[in-house]
């Protein structure tokens, strides 16, 4: 069964016969304590996938106003087009493609 102490009982970490035989000999017994990382969150783990993540977000959003800005250039330019272009009749059939402007 797997003991877990507090860190200041010593007595269940040191084998039986080590501290016997440091006890005999009058060797000291070195005692190592881990002790949790004492800077905290390591910041540069959490911040490089956020950089990463937000730059893609960011140039999704500039494709997506990239692509706002081609089709409304491509949608003033068929106006303009079709303006000019006038009414387009095919035997009797005749499409006006804009308004008339009204002065």
């Amino acid at each position: 069964m797997a003991r877990h102490d507090p860190p200041g009982i010593i007595a269940p970490h040191i084998p039986a016969d080590a501290y016997r035989r440091a006890e005999a000999t009058g060797a000291p017994v070195v005692i190592v304590v881990r002790t949790p990382d004492p800077t905290g969150v390591p910041w540069r783990r959490i911040l490089i996938p956020l950089a990463i993540a937000g730059a893609a977000a960011l140039g999704g959003w500039g494709l997506v106003v990239a692509l706002c800005a081609l089709l409304d250039a491509a949608a003033h330019t068929a106006t303009v087009m079709a303006g000019a272009a006038g009414p387009i009749g095919i035997g009797g059939i005749t499409l006006r493609l804009t308004r008339a402007k009204h002065l």
